[in-house]
């Protein structure tokens, strides 16, 4: 290992948020003006991931009074504090340069299934816990099952009717 290497891992952050293209991000970034600190935040999409270890940069894009704003963060820079993964964009391309171009309603992207790490074990948590005992199935008569009605149908028009014969042509 190098000398160029050690500096560059050392300059690695521990922790990283974990955000793919097309996520629409809350990064927060510390801005100096004068002697104070404060942070602001600049919410948008990421269109683009560039780079590698420490030199690792992400690109977002957010429209702004209908102009377009585009910032290139450094993902392990000390300037930005966080990024929030607001909401899970399902893309099928490395760079959505192609958002640039769109306006309005069709430069949305499209949702995808959204998971907290938090939330997993409890999700598969609960349908143990709805499962009806085989007690109770057994419980249940035959009649009842072989016939089901569908939800919101009265039992009487739930039934078959039969179909009606097509009116004859008149010559």
């Amino acid at each position: 290992m190098n000398q160029l290497e050690r500096i560059q891992r050392s300059l690695v952050k521990k922790t990283v948020s974990t955000f793919e293209i097309g996520d629409t991000v809350r990064v927060h970034v510390k801005v100096v003006e004068g002697d104070k600190e404060r942070i602001q935040v600049f919410e948008g999409v990421v269109i683009a991931r560039k780079g590698g270890r420490n030199s690792e940069t992400f690109t977002v894009r957010k429209i702004s009074y209908g102009v377009g704003v585009e910032r290139i963060f450094p993902v392990h820079s000390p300037i930005v504090t966080r990024v929030d993964v607001v909401r899970q964009g399902k893309v099928r391309r490395a760079k959505l340069y192609y958002l640039r171009a769109k306006k309005g309603r069709t430069a949305k992207l499209e949702d995808r299934e959204f998971v907290h790490a938090d939330m997993a074990p409890v999700a598969a948590a609960r349908p143990a816990a709805t499962e009806t005992p085989a007690a109770e199935k057994k419980a249940e008569p035959a009649a009842v099952k072989a016939k089901t009605v569908p939800a919101g149908k009265p039992a009487a028009k739930a039934e078959a009717k039969p179909a009606k014969a097509a009116p004859a042509k008149k010559k």
